[in-house]
């Protein structure tokens, strides 16, 4: 074989890596029962795939040619370390994924359960919330422990560690690897969304360093969202989808070529991504549609309005009130009512607004948050009460860790006279 030939086949395996190698990774831990095992499995038959598929060509079913090669692999290796496990033994019983009918067997209903199985698995509730969001992104999104790193201005050696540690409790506590039953799938669902919802955040809005957003990190959550949906299409999983769709579509317009602050008021809308927009808001409609209406389906109907809105001045502030009270009744939070705050002072003035932010930060709550101070800070500045605004500016500035926030309230400080 040319080396230019040897070159084709590298590209199509590293191709089929890309698409593939999740969906074999899902299925290799459920017929091997491990984690690790599955991974070097997972890279043993596309190593092995390189030099077969060049002499013998691409197969016809390369998923299930990789899923046969990687589990083959993996009992050989165990047999030669050792010769009467009894795991061995019975994934030895297992048929070899090799027939015409073994490879149909593998077709989409069972290989979507495995995907479904991975998801559930690295976001059980027995992981620690930084080990479930380690772990989705290594297993289910491929990304690489310096990837995550990156993202999370950390270092790789802290991640492999969450990762090790969450694979260990996975199999020292026989943390099933199922998708869970009916009776329990709303609350697993429930800390699947939260994980993709986090890593989202993390992105649109990073919690430190030097960008406004790590567009990695939310465009992966929205992938993963995409094959949430086409696996389980629960209204609430449609509804956080459409969430991220509709403020993703403000990215664009959100920072300055400099990489400062622009806020929603003073955003160039037609930077805004008129395709996620749209699709968003036919995801909402689906969503409500189903008449089970929670939490994120209720924050991106609330995310439409504002993308369906030519201007801030234009808004439907009273839609986004209602939707508001809707949202505080099913999930009840400060920052909810932070955000409703927001809403009143748009639709009834400042001091309207400000009269609930210091209800808010009278009982306490959103003290140590610095876009309470922050959005306190500017209600006060449009009020003329200036004293008070650059108390809460530099409040809000102690509190900020992002460096695009800070340069925002810097400036917004330095605007206010004494």
């Amino acid at each position: 074989m040319s080396k230019d030939e040897l070159n084709n086949v590298r590209e199509v395996v590293e191709a089929i890596y890309r698409t593939e190698s999740r969906q074999v990774l899902a299925t290799l831990i459920r017929l091997l029962g491990d984690f690790e095992t599955a991974e070097e499995a997972l890279h043993d038959a596309f190593a092995v795939a390189v030099e077969q598929w060049a002499r013998d060509g691409v197969p016809a079913n390369p998923r299930a040619w990789l899923v046969s090669t990687g589990r083959f692999k993996a009992i050989d290796g165990i047999r030669r370390r050792t010769r009467h496990d009894a795991s061995v033994a019975e994934m030895a019983k297992q048929p070899e994924p090799t027939t015409t009918l073994d490879v149909n067997e593998q077709n989409d209903e069972s290989v979507e359960d495995d995907r479904l199985r991975l998801i559930f698995t690295c976001c059980h509730p027995a992981l620690a919330s930084e080990a479930q969001v380690a772990m989705t992104l290594r297993e289910v999104c491929s990304l690489t422990t310096e990837e995550i790193a990156r993202a999370f201005l950390t270092k790789p050696a802290t991640i492999a560690q969450r990762i090790v540690r969450a694979k260990a409790k996975i199999r020292e506590a026989r943390i099933p690897y199922e998708v869970p039953s009916e009776k329990e799938l709303q609350d697993r669902l429930d800390a699947v969304l939260r994980v993709i919802y986090l890593v989202f955040n993390e992105g649109y809005s990073a919690s430190s360093g030097d960008s406004l957003t790590r567009h990695n990190l939310s465009g992966e959550a929205i992938r993963l969202g995409r094959v949430l949906i086409e696996l389980l299409p629960e209204a609430e999983a449609t509804g956080l989808l459409a969430l991220m769709l509709l403020q993703d579509s403000r990215h664009a317009a959100r920072t300055s070529p400099t990489g400062d602050l622009i806020l929603l008021e003073d955003q160039d809308r037609s930077l805004w991504n008129q395709n996620q927009i749209s699709e968003g808001a036919s995801l909402v409609e689906r969503a409500l549609s189903t008449g089970q209406v929670g939490p994120y389906t209720i924050q991106a109907a609330i995310a439409s309005v504002h993308a369906q809105a030519s201007s801030s001045t234009a808004t439907d502030w009273a839609q986004i009130l209602r939707l508001y009270d809707m949202l505080l009744q099913t999930n009840p939070s400060p920052v909810v009512e932070l955000n409703r705050a927001v809403a009143v002072a748009m639709r009834d003035g400042p001091a309207a607004g400000l009269t609930f932010i210091d209800t808010i930060l009278a009982r306490g709550d959103l003290e140590n948050y610095h876009l309470s101070h922050a959005a306190r800070a500017d209600l006060c500045r449009r009020l003329g009460r200036t004293k008070e605004a650059r108390a809460s500016y530099k409040r809000a500035l102690s509190l900020t860790q992002q460096e695009p926030e800070r340069r925002f309230l810097e400036k917004r400080l330095n605007e206010l006279q004494e």
